[in-house]
């Protein structure tokens, strides 16, 4: 889960403390979700496996800093899910 405290400290660094994840939407740590819960129930190990089952989502950040100062003028965050995409 992307965290929503993106912030541009006192001396222009941009800040977030999550960017969340990329991959299935619906997968878990990006991993197929059954293989991850009788992991945990079982506690047995397991192969993982990616989990590449549509819709897919992207989340991160677009900073804005200015080139004379290297400092972030602006940070926004973003997250597409297949092609809709939410701010």
């Amino acid at each position: 889960m992307q965290t929503a405290d993106e912030r541009i400290l006192p001396g222009g660094t941009a800040f977030i403390t999550d960017l969340g994840m990329c991959g299935a939407l619906n997968g878990m740590l990006g991993m197929r979700k059954e293989i991850i819960i009788r992991h945990l129930i079982t506690q047995m190990p397991q192969k993982f496996v990616v989990d590449n089952t549509p819709p897919a989502v992207i989340s991160g950040v677009c900073i804005t800093a200015n080139i004379q100062t290297g400092l972030a003028d602006k940070i926004e965050r973003f997250r597409v899910v297949d092609n809709e995409i939410s701010f």
